[in-house]
């Protein structure tokens, strides 16, 4: 499985963006997906997870209410609609994908399969 991850790009506080992370392979539409963030000098932090079907999603609390994880299994393809942003929500953003599993997870080790990361900069 092949994750490309894409959309970042430079937006101002207060702005919005959304973010696709669009599958390729054998991939498992049942399988559970997420977007994680890396900030410079950080470590790697949960953002947003969607089940298989989509009918069940869990957020990271310093993104709930801002950001909506999505996705539209014919198209193989996740999104992240990204509101509000602010200069902290500055960082690399990866997508990721368990191998079979569809439970919600927070932890970047129950992911199997990575995308590339596209870069999202908030400028105050």
């Amino acid at each position: 499985v092949q994750l490309q991850a894409s959309g970042g790009g430079l937006v101002q506080a207060g702005g919005s963006l959304r973010l696709s992370c669009a599958a390729s392979g054998r991939t498992n539409s049942g399988a559970a997906m997420g977007w994680f963030r890396q900030a410079p000098g950080k470590e790697r932090e949960f953002v947003a997870a969607i089940s298989g079907s989509g009918g069940a999603t869990y957020y990271a609390d310093s993104v709930k209410g801002r950001f909506t994880i999505s996705r539209d299994n014919a198209k193989n393809t996740v999104y992240l609609q990204m509101n509000s942003l602010k200069p902290e929500d500055t960082a690399v953003y990866y997508c990721a994908a368990r191998k079979l599993r569809s439970e919600l997870r927070s932890s970047s080790n129950e992911y199997d399969y990575w995308g590339q990361g596209t870069q999202v900069t908030v400028s105050s």
